[in-house]
């Protein structure tokens, strides 16, 4: 009986390794599998005088210990803003390039056609239209907007 009892030990180990090596071998899958890009909403005026938008994603290199990088920006300052949830500018251009980053609340712009793009926290925006006939800005939702505004440097 004492030999037939350590059998099914060693068994029952031997299932437990396999196990948990099957458990290691499918993380590591996870971890493999190519990371979301970091997604920047870029508005620029083009050569009609108004305002466009595109999606452009943000280039990474390996860097920073386990992380990526992208490429450093030249920039000139850093200002925190509140706006109230009804908050409301009608067409203009942006005061200077800038990036805009939502930190919570939410809004949109408005450009040309009634295109509208929402901004919510996460959120990522490159203004670049600085003549022409800009966006609308305005509050969307019950609570403030807090926003982040990074000036780039002048190139």
């Amino acid at each position: 009986m004492g030999a037939m009892v350590r059998r099914l030990v060693f068994v029952g180990l031997v299932g437990c390794i396999l196990v948990l090596w099957n458990a290691h071998a499918d993380h590591d899958v996870v971890v493999a599998q190519p990371r979301a890009p970091i997604v920047v909403t870029r508005i620029y005026t083009g050569p009609d005088g108004q305002t466009h938008a595109e999606q452009i994603d943000v280039k990474l290199t390996p860097g920073g210990g386990s992380g990526e990088l992208s490429e450093m920006a030249a920039v000139t300052g850093l200002q925190f803003r509140r706006q109230a949830p009804n908050y409301f500018q009608d067409w203009h251009p942006a005061p200077r390039r800038q990036y805009v980053i939502t930190l919570s609340g939410r809004g949109e712009i408005e450009l040309a056609g009634a295109k509208k793009i929402p901004l919510g926290p996460g959120h990522i925006l490159l203004a670049e239209d600085v003549t022409g006939k800009g966006h609308i800005s305005r509050g969307v939702g019950n609570e403030d907007r807090i926003s982040l505004f990074i000036p780039l440097a002048e190139r």
